[in-house]
């Protein structure tokens, strides 16, 4: 043994002992180690995946939002960016290992060939589906493919006892950017976007088009968890509400040299009150939107800070198709804000703000987050005190509801346990339901979830998972009432605003913005800046 081990440390030493050498050019550098791999490991290496890993790598350590694309993730992304792809038209969820329509669009194939919520689908393409263990993506790209080209699904109804036969011919399906689009009211509208995609103006022009024909006067702009996307979709929803040649945001480059981006004057709602809410998850294009408009004092900004992604990304596409995403520029709004968070402490850092702010107690009462005065800036008509150097803070502050945001109702509605529940209750009351309440105003205005369900819901919880809430907790309760609610409205009726519209009554902020809306002294005041219950400021040294 002692032999042995004085021959391996023979062999380790030359590695220790390796002299020192000139500086390499570090190109030169990084082709050598890919070559040295090659030829000295001890195992294959597959080259791409090697060289993949290691521009993934480089680019980490540039800024949080820089990063390295695949070839086959680059063409994933296109297209669902483009906000259109070739499918039948049906949201589905699986269950219990069983795929089941959840909603089937208005307008969509497989409404025509006769598809209906509560449908089982067993078979796609004469290929079972039950018991094969598949994930969601993998029946989605099933059910997707080419334009023109049928698929053949086998489903279950409730009342047949043999599979049914179903033939939809595939068609180009819009992948929406707005979630919802409604009148609250007589007079106020509401649009919420959920991301800014290649169709995002087309959508929003005439989705304004449409609730000023049902008599909208004012408007709640809904950003609460926006993550931004492609910055032209931006520029136009700021077009919609702002005059012809506002700025709506500066950026400037490595050479420091500045573009301007301004509005063409082609809106459909430049006059009117308008009320843009937002929170810790809005980010990016939408915080473009939102500075435009707080800047111009054109809109009134309820709800939490918002993220504070000020970089704007670059696609740089490689040669095989893969795309470096670098951050090219920073942007500012027409003030000169940059709202941008500091990254100094790396990625892990900057992404767990939400824990701090949490934590701090930012996110449930005002006054938990200071800004010095060096980052004070004025808007642009009213000379109201806006702040850059950490996302937008809102005119009018709203708490979250910790409740929604907790632990254990994430753990509850991932686990399918409440969704199950709520989807077996549809399947056995759908008849009695839709009797009852046969359009979905009735529904929202006098349905309560069953406490029954509730407590069948939480009890089986409880005996999967720590920490979840007691029966007697009301609070929580409440919450989860919501959250069922919601699932259920969106497993009766046909359409895209029914699961939003019941999270919304019980929303704060929307709730809040509504009140501001109907309050013309209210309002202006906090387009003014007075009463917003906004930042404190801290004084610099």
């Amino acid at each position: 043994m002692k032999k042995s081990y004085k021959l391996l440390l023979a062999a380790l030493s030359p590695i220790w002992m390796f002299p020192a050498q000139a500086q390499m050019n570090p190109k030169v550098k990084l082709q050598e180690a890919l070559k040295l791999i090659q030829d000295n490991y001890v195992d294959p290496v597959q080259d791409e995946k090697l060289v993949d890993v290691a521009i993934k790598a480089m680019v980490s350590d540039l800024d949080p939002h820089s990063s390295y694309i695949s070839r086959e993730d680059a063409e994933a992304m296109n297209q669902s960016m483009s906000g259109s792809f070739a499918g039948i038209g049906i949201t589905f969820a699986m269950i219990s290992d069983s795929t089941f329509v959840t909603a089937v669009n208005p307008d969509g194939p497989a409404l025509k060939a006769g598809l209906r919520q509560g449908d089982r689908i067993v078979g796609i393409d004469s290929q079972s589906i039950v018991g094969k263990g598949l994930k969601n993506q993998q029946v989605m790209m099933m059910l997707r493919g080419e334009k023109g080209k049928e698929v053949s699904l086998q489903i279950m109804r409730e009342g047949s006892a043999d599979p049914l036969l179903v033939k939809v011919m595939r068609e180009q399906i819009a992948d929406l950017s707005i979630r919802s689009s409604y009148m609250v009211n007589k007079e106020i509208g509401y649009i919420s976007l959920g991301i800014f995609s290649g169709s995002t103006r087309r959508e929003i022009d005439t989705a304004l088009k449409t609730l000023k024909a049902q008599g909208m006067k004012k408007l709640i702009l809904d950003l609460q968890g926006n993550g931004g996307g492609y910055v032209q979709s931006a520029i136009g929803v700021a077009d919609e509400f702002l005059p012809k040649e506002s700025l709506v945001f500066y950026s400037v480059g490595h050479d420091g040299g500045k573009d301007h981006y301004a509005t063409g004057g082609f809106g459909q709602f430049m006059t009117g009150d308008l009320v843009v809410l937002i929170d810790e998850s809005t980010a990016s294009s939408s915080e473009i939107v939102t500075g435009s408009l707080q800047d111009w004092d054109r809109a009134v900004i309820i709800g939490r800070r918002s993220f504070g992604k000020g970089l704007m990304q670059k696609p740089v596409v490689m040669t095989d198709g893969s795309v470096l995403q670098l951050t090219g520029a920073r942007y500012y709004t027409p003030s000169g804000r940059s709202i941008q968070k500091p990254y100094v402490k790396g990625k892990a850092d900057y992404f767990d703000d939400f824990n701090r702010r949490l934590a701090s107690g930012e996110l449930k009462e005002p006054g938990h987050f200071n800004f010095p005065d060096s980052l004070k800036f004025s808007t642009l008509t009213n000379k109201k005190t806006v702040y850059g150097g950490g996302g937008i803070m809102p005119d009018r502050f709203v708490p979250i509801d910790t409740n929604v945001y907790s632990a254990w109702m994430n753990t509850l509605m991932n686990s399918g346990i409440a969704t199950k529940a709520g989807f077996n209750y549809v399947q056995h009351h759908r008849d009695a339901l839709l009797k009852k309440y046969p359009e979905f105003a009735a529904f929202n205005s006098g349905y309560q979830v069953e406490d029954a369900l509730l407590d069948q819901i939480l009890e089986q919880a409880s005996g999967h998972f720590k920490g979840m809430p007691g029966k007697s907790d009301l609070a929580a309760r409440r919450s989860l009432k919501v959250e069922i609610k919601a699932d259920m409205a969106s497993l009766l009726y046909t359409g895209r605003d029914y699961m939003l519209q019941v999270r919304n009554g019980a929303n704060e902020a929307f709730l809040t913005a509504v009140e501001v809306l109907q309050d013309s002294s209210q309002y202006n005041r906090l387009l003014k800046g007075n009463g917003g219950k906004g930042p404190q400021k801290k004084k610099s040294k």
